[in-house]
């Protein structure tokens, strides 16, 4: 499965949310500390995977890429103009953007050492300024988060959507897992995404093929931390940069 499949998971969550427009809010605000912290507001923005901040994005040009159907129409059904980018084509758009969004941990959905480094210098390779992505502590990860994230319900009046992510590690290999997030109903109704092939990432991991690629810093960012809508664990906010 797809990255785009990931993340339909969390357009479902938000959608369902009651909260809809605080959620948004929120992670709108992680990026405005990203972009003081660059001292640059990003008016070309690439959306990688569906984001709640791409609805509250004030950029002039708003690109996404590896998004499903579905998501790219609620986009532009809520009067967000975007261009949408198949992600082959992706090589035809080097240095086009100011900023690349890849959030979630994208650069864990790989099954190899290579492929992550091809995965960074892909992303790495579009922007002009930075790129932003989110990491989680696997050096120091605590036990009871190996097998499954710490799960999340959503509710919605007397209605709820509970989210439970899967981990299923390789027995040979400590670095690949396979993921699987489960998102079950008040009436009990089961929808799945999955299987997602996942590889770990760490900071330092991170910022060696970020620099292999061009980028001249890397910074992970202190006093911002994300949380995706399908599950409780924080994830630390990493910029890659540019300029």
């Amino acid at each position: 499965m797809t990255f785009a499949t990931y993340t339909d998971a969390i357009l479902s969550a938000l959608i369902f949310n009651p909260k809809f427009n605080v959620v948004v809010a929120r992670k709108q605000e992680i990026l405005d500390g990203v972009y003081r912290t660059e001292n640059l507001e990003p008016q070309s923005i690439l959306f990688v995977g569906f984001n709640a901040a791409i609805l509250s994005c004030k950029a002039k040009h708003i690109s996404v890429t590896e998004i499903s159907d579905t998501a790219l129409a609620y986009i532009k059904s809520k009067g967000i103009a975007v261009t949408y980018i198949d992600s082959a084509d992706l090589s035809k758009h080097q240095k086009e953007f100011q900023c690349v969004i890849a959030m979630d941990e994208y650069f864990t959905f790989a099954d190899s050492d290579q492929m992550q480094q091809e995965l960074i210098a892909k992303i790495c390779s579009l922007a002009t300024s930075f790129v932003i992505s989110t990491v989680r502590d696997y050096k120091n990860q605590d036990f009871k988060d190996r097998d499954f994230s710490q799960p999340i319900m959503v509710r919605n009046g007397s209605d709820y959507k509970l989210y439970v992510e899967n981990h299923d590690w390789d027995v040979t290999d400590r670095t690949l897992w396979n993921s699987m997030v489960y998102e079950i109903n008040a009436a009990n109704a089961l929808t799945t995404y999955g299987v997602f092939q996942r590889r770990t990432m760490f900071f330092k991991q991170l910022a060696k093929f970020s620099m292999d690629a061009g980028a001249v810093n890397f910074l992970v960012h202190k006093n911002l931390m994300y949380k995706s809508l399908i599950k409780k664990n924080y994830e630390h906010v990493v910029s890659i940069q540019f300029e």
